[in-house]
């Protein structure tokens, strides 16, 4: 009897032990890590373990706690020798269990950075430096030596990228992001040249893309990029000069600063539609998709002139006579004189 009540006792006290040894391992895999503040996160770098990572945990002031646990929950979670490098988000309801999974199934913080359309190279430069822990590898680089980089030496960077939004993790760089934009932009290049109207007036698809950059700066206004298309179009098949400011703009870089004057439509550059015959020499931004596929398909008409209206709605007066033309831009300049004697007068224009 001794026995059998000795060997009752023994099996009971290793019940109560494994019971509380489960009880303790199920908490510490589904509490939160004390010490997490909002907005935190975790970076794995290549080659660290799991003991490495729990070592930049505690480095952060999170309590991690038992390391043995950890290596029992590891082989549970199937984590054990499959923590993928990257950036982790950590809340104040992160668990042990949780924050092994998304190390093993790699659900890393994804980061977004947006091209804009009709921003230029120097927009986008711009833009990238601004990034808050994005590598920085273009900035001492010009943009032959960017293009390069890319694989496309001899390529102008301009026009290049396409504007869309596009994810990147924590230890990628600029040059990540443009390979990707460039990519994008070369797909929906060849998939626009492709789809083509038929006897379009452009040699080749750097020429859509030219035409659908200046398309990109000329409006915002969707409905309206085909019509602007189709007016360029026609001036190109006609041998008219194109005589769209946003060239002239460009051609001047730095010295624009924020109004044309008639000596700027008279002094010769390459982008100078006023003084030079066809397409500027490389696009002027980046154009969107609505723009490429404007390019390549132009709404019909005979429209060979536009003028803002000048309304505050961005929209356009198309003309297909010179004399039409002048009577919408004569429209155009009555309408702003009258606004700028409303906002000084203080009375609502007419």
């Amino acid at each position: 009897m001794k026995i059998r009540y000795s060997l009752l006792v023994a099996v009971l006290l290793s019940a109560t032990v494994l019971g509380w040894a489960w009880l303790r391992y199920h908490r510490f895999a589904d509490a939160p890590l004390a010490g997490i503040h909002e907005g935190e996160s975790l970076v794995v770098a290549r080659g660290d373990n799991l003991f490495k990572v729990l070592d930049k945990l505690q480095a952060q002031g999170i309590a991690p706690g038992d390391r043995l646990l950890w290596q029992l929950l590891a082989k549970d979670t199937d984590a054990a020798g499959k923590i993928q490098t990257g950036e982790y988000a950590l809340t104040p309801q992160t668990s042990p269990r949780s924050l092994l999974l998304a190390m093993r199934n790699g659900k890393v913080v994804r980061r977004m950075f947006t091209i804009v359309e009709g921003w230029t190279m120097r927009d986008l430069r711009a833009a990238l430096r601004k990034v808050p822990l994005l590598e920085q590898k273009i900035a001492e680089v010009d943009d032959a030596a960017l293009m390069e980089a890319l694989g496309q030496k001899g390529q102008p960077a301009e026009g290049r990228f396409l504007p869309e939004t596009y994810a990147w993790t924590r230890g990628e760089s600029d040059l990540d992001i443009l390979w990707r934009a460039y990519a994008a932009m070369d797909r929906e290049l060849d998939a626009a040249w492709a789809d083509r109207e038929d006897n379009l007036p452009l040699k080749n698809r750097t020429e859509a893309l030219i035409l659908a950059s200046i398309i990109e700066k000329e409006t915002g206004v969707a409905d309206e990029r085909p019509q602007i298309a189709g007016v360029f179009l026609r001036r190109l098949r006609m041998g008219m000069r194109l005589q769209t400011d946003p060239t002239v703009i460009y051609g001047m870089g730095s010295r624009y600063a924020g109004n044309l004057r008639r000596a700027d439509l008279e002094a010769d550059t390459p982008f100078n539609t006023y003084t030079r015959a066809g397409l500027p020499p490389t696009p002027i931004a980046m154009p969107g998709k609505a723009a490429l596929r404007a390019a390549v398909h132009p709404a019909p008409g005979d429209a060979l002139y536009f003028v803002a209206v000048g309304d505050g709605s961005g929209r356009h007066v198309f003309s297909a006579t010179l004399g039409g033309h002048n009577t919408a831009v004569r429209d155009y300049v009555q309408r702003q004189r009258a606004q700028r004697d409303a906002a000084r007068t203080g009375a609502a224009p007419q």
